[in-house]
């Protein structure tokens, strides 16, 4: 191989591997990217799910106490 074809070669090869890290920098900012998305929707469903769980621990006991009542009403019949 001559001095020009083995330099042609390795700016072949350079190039190959510039465009190759050009991808993966891109991949890399679009995972980023997606994984902040990902904690923020994570987050919003955490305060979603805790505001939930605090409704349904009122209806319960809501619904004991209605439970409650109708027992004593039906004993106090």
């Amino acid at each position: 191989m001559t001095d020009g074809a083995a330099r042609t070669a390795l700016e072949l090869e350079l190039k190959k591997l510039e465009k190759r890290l050009e991808e993966l920098v891109l991949a890399v900012r679009q995972l980023k990217d997606e994984n902040r998305s990902l904690r923020t929707r994570q987050d919003s469903l955490s305060v979603e799910r805790s505001a939930l769980v605090q409704r349904n621990e009122a209806v319960r006991a809501r619904v004991e106490a209605m439970i409650g009542r109708l027992k004593s009403m039906e004993h106090g019949a």
